[in-house]
């Protein structure tokens, strides 16, 4: 993984290459401040200011001189993003005020998933602009970076092992205190975390670690991380299975939003749990029909192997309950459902507490960071209802399928101040700007941001 300081330089750094940021609506009127030698340029290469264009201006010896960015009047960092990659390597700082998101949108749209294939990527380099924090832009990016490396890493090289290893990793520069509960203390107190991992060789484990000082407001991270998903003895078929290396991907991003909030040093008592297991078949497997036992003590008839992820948080929610939190956050790539209604972008998120969904959508706008609120509507209870036991993990109707995998997470979660579901894809299938195809971070933008101001310090 390269560190976002590749890409992002300090500002008032000397020896950039001038970036102007202009429009068509603009493009008179800037053109009139130019040279005659650079309007009769422009001219040739057809530039007009319109969005998604770049003009690479050249000096008298064919270096580059300046560079002409097009794009919409008033749009964003991220609406320029992809353009960086029409640069040739180069230092770059914007004149006459940078757009917001600039830096942050220029470094995720660096960045290169290279472990496998060698790449010869050559990253222009920006200058931060002087009224932005460089620091914690450099602290994002890298924080979404390991998010996009964890979940665009296969299976055979990420199993529990390996997350758990990634998680003793990304600590390691901080006094936290690192546990991990597996084997028979596993099959004791988190039923539902074993019966899910106990098919695979890949032995299933509840990874936790705490950070921050005791008695500062708690702040609980659950992350769901099935490290591979078949469907269990519901299998899923081989296109539905293509992407399941991608099912950790609320464990990264919890991972992401953690080392956001250590490395800011915020006035919190973090906790993050992480149930890493694998989803396999084996004659251990578990079966649709059993019914299992959960920490908290309710029954869950399975009426569906491949809706695993609810029962590896259900047991993990139960335990952060129960030191009851100020605030609890779970991400998961939990259903389709989610993709059905809101599709790969815009993940949903969920909370009763309604000052906490006002400021989550609100910071999502802000950051430009999308997350879109849904109902915990109760009525839909009836929907996972069973006949032998508390509940099922599936029910028999098609319809509202991520609000009902979130009510069933909200039976977990009973003393906890405020709760906050979010059903995250954890993938890009098609590249936008800022966003290569492949894993991504969604949301924890927007909750760092939540989670800043809530407890008094800026995001």
């Amino acid at each position: 993984m390269f560190d976002a300081r590749e890409v992002l330089a300090k500002p008032a750094t000397r020896n950039s290459i001038p970036l102007r940021i202009t429009s068509e609506a603009t493009w008179e009127k800037f053109s009139g401040s130019l040279s005659p030698r650079t309007k009769t340029w422009a001219a040739a290469q057809g530039f007009t200011g319109a969005a998604g264009s770049c003009l690479q201006v050249p000096d008298g010896q064919g270096a580059v001189a300046e560079v002409f960015l097009g794009s919409k009047p008033g749009a964003d960092g991220f609406a320029l993003a992809r353009q960086c990659r029409q640069l040739p390597t180069g230092l770059y700082a914007v004149q006459e005020g940078t757009p917001r998101h600039l830096e942050i949108a220029w470094c995720l749209e660096a960045y290169v998933f290279d472990r496998y294939k060698s790449s010869d990527r050559k990253i222009p380099r920006l200058v931060c602009g002087g009224e932005a924090d460089y620091e914690k832009i450099i602290s994002q990016a890298n924080a979404i970076y390991l998010v996009r490396d964890l979940i665009n890493t296969p299976a055979n090289d990420l199993g529990p092992d390996e997350l758990e290893a990634a998680a003793r990793k990304l600590i390691s520069p901080f006094k936290a205190k690192f546990s991990v509960v597996s084997g028979a203390a596993l099959k004791r107190d988190f039923p539902m975390i074993h019966a899910v991992g106990k098919a695979s060789p890949r032995h299933p484990r509840l990874i936790d670690f705490a950070w921050g000082k005791e008695g500062a407001p708690k702040v609980t991270l659950v992350g769901k991380g099935v490290c591979f998903d078949t469907g269990g003895l519901d299998l899923k078929s081989a296109s539905g299975m293509a992407l399941m290396k991608k099912d950790m991907g609320g464990a990264a991003n919890v991972l992401g939003l953690a080392q956001m909030i250590m490395e800011a040093k915020l006035p919190v008592r973090l906790r993050v749990l992480i149930p890493a297991v694998e989803n396999a078949v084996s004659g251990e497997a578990f079966r649709p029909g059993d019914i299992l036992k959960s920490r908290k003590g309710l029954t869950v008839e399975i009426g569906n192997t491949d809706a695993e992820g609810r029962l590896v948080l259900g047991d993990a929610l139960a335990l952060a309950d129960e030191e009851k939190p100020d605030l609890l956050i779970d991400m998961a790539t939990l259903t389709g459902a989610a993709r059905v209604a809101l599709g790969p972008d815009l993940p949903p998120f969920y909370t009763s507490d309604e000052a906490a969904a006002a400021d989550l959508a609100r910071h999502s706008v802000a950051q430009n960071d999308p997350l879109w609120r849904l109902p915990l509507w109760e009525r839909y209870n009836t929907l996972f209802e069973s006949a032998v036991a508390d509940m099922s993990n599936s029910g028999d109707s098609g319809f509202a399928g991520s609000i009902t995998a979130a009510l069933f997470l909200k039976r977990f979660v009973e003393r906890t101040k405020s709760y906050i579901h979010l059903d995250v894809y954890g993938w890009t299938p098609t590249a936008k700007p800022g966003s290569p195809k492949g894993g991504e971070a969604q949301g924890i933008r927007a909750l760092f941001a939540l989670i800043g101001e809530r407890y008094q310090k800026p995001a």
